[in-house]
């Protein structure tokens, strides 16, 4: 059975030796789940069950129910004390390892952490800091940040180099030796979110202007990009080596964890050019970013990055998919059954954010298997609702 794929894809409705053949890959995948290592969290005594679900779903599978993650829009914000601490800029308290650590124990307090819903710290300093290890200054507001593009004159390419000394590479490492320090049996550590590649090479130059660079410099743009996925694999067994000498996971931004190696590829440029320059320009960027990794959990961030799905199914490697249909027209998420159809039958698993009006119309339209469910509540009762009708989902 190819890697990933749901054996009832496969397998012909009716067929007795079919049937046969589904319940030696269950009974394999049984035994795959039961030689998981085990971690012993005081914050979720039902963590390695969870493991094996979240390993159920990596290979397109079920076990009792599908796992479900609860959360709250900007929850990794919501707990930090505003009280302060003698910060002269917004930046600095980003910067301040302590204060990170400390506003996220503060919401780890008290949090019921049903489902698959784990208690996971990771460094952020804003979702451009891939490309800021390069030199590219962040400025910094309330909850996000954004970049100044660095990258004036395509000749600038040829200097272009991570600095290993840079202050937000620095950054990161003490908030993450600080939470290291910290953690012990109650919460992971994970790494910070890394987007090398296509959206590195769109924050040094301007999505803009990489477009414009598409057509007036072609050769050039590829260079970017490859000079921009480079030195990733270095970067990530930096993290993943710090972290994995203290027993932990490899899991980051999505809280999905892995005992290998996880990465969550993106290309939210893509959203701006045709799936013809995708396939040319970026298709192979994917590749060599994936390539090294045991789980790729690939996010499509909506429509527009969603017309590349063809071409991102060509590529071997990447084990799910997180759907994010957004807001507005683009909600609610049944009108993307098509969307998701296409994906599972490819034998690849999907991350789905429901609400939760729509999950009992999307448990009619599907079978449990490949599913991971972000559930937008933090209602402790409607969270115990959501998980006894997953149990009944089949």
């Amino acid at each position: 059975m190819p890697d990933g794929v749901d054996p009832l894809l496969l397998l012909p409705y009716g067929d007795l030796r079919s049937v046969r053949a589904l319940a030696t890959a269950q009974e394999d995948h049984r035994m795959q789940t039961n030689n998981l290592p085990t971690v012993e969290l005081e914050t979720k005594p039902d963590f390695n069950r969870c493991m094996e679900r979240i390993y159920a779903w990596y290979e397109g599978e079920v076990l009792d129910r599908p796992p479900v993650r609860f959360y709250g829009h900007n929850a990794d914000f919501e707990s930090a004390a505003q009280a302060d601490r003698g910060w002269g800029s917004l930046k600095q308290r980003w910067f301040d390892a302590q204060f990170q650590v400390d506003a996220f124990e503060a919401g780890l307090d008290g949090a019921p952490l049903l489902g698959e819903t784990f208690p996971v710290f990771w460094p952020n300093l804003g979702p451009e800091v891939y490309a800021a290890f390069f030199g590219m200054q962040l400025h910094y507001g309330e909850t996000t940040s954004w970049a100044t593009h660095m990258i004036d004159d395509l000749a600038m390419i040829d200097d272009l180099a991570i600095d290993w000394d840079n202050e937000y590479l620095r950054g990161i490492d003490a908030i993450t030796d600080e939470a290291l320090a910290r953690c012990g049996r109650r919460f992971l550590v994970g790494y910070t979110d890394l987007h090398p590649g296509i959206d590195c090479a769109a924050s040094l130059r301007g999505s803009a202007q990489l477009c414009l660079d598409f057509y007036d410099n072609p050769d050039r743009a590829k260079q970017l990009f490859e000079v921009a996925v480079r030195d990733f694999e270095a970067v990530y067994n930096h993290f993943d080596s710090k972290l994995k000498s203290h027993g932990q996971l490899s899991v980051s931004w999505k809280h999905v964890p892995s005992f290998g190696r996880m990465h969550i590829p993106t290309a939210d440029f893509s959203s701006l050019i045709s799936p013809e320059q995708f396939r040319e320009f970026c298709l192979p960027v994917h590749a060599r970013e994936i390539q090294t990794m045991d789980h790729n959990v690939y996010h499509v961030d909506g429509p527009q990055v969603a017309r590349h799905l063809d071409h991102l199914l060509e590529l071997d490697g990447i084990q799910a998919y997180q759907w994010v249909q957004g807001v507005g027209e683009n909600y609610p998420i049944m009108q993307w059954v098509d969307i998701i159809r296409k994906i599972r039958s490819r034998g690849k698993s999907l991350i789905i954010d429901l609400a939760l009006e729509d999950l009992e119309p999307f448990m009619q339209e599907f079978r449990p298997e490949g599913f991971f469910l972000w559930v937008g509540t933090a209602d402790e009762t409607e969270q115990h609702e959501v998980l006894r009708r997953l149990k009944q989902w089949t």
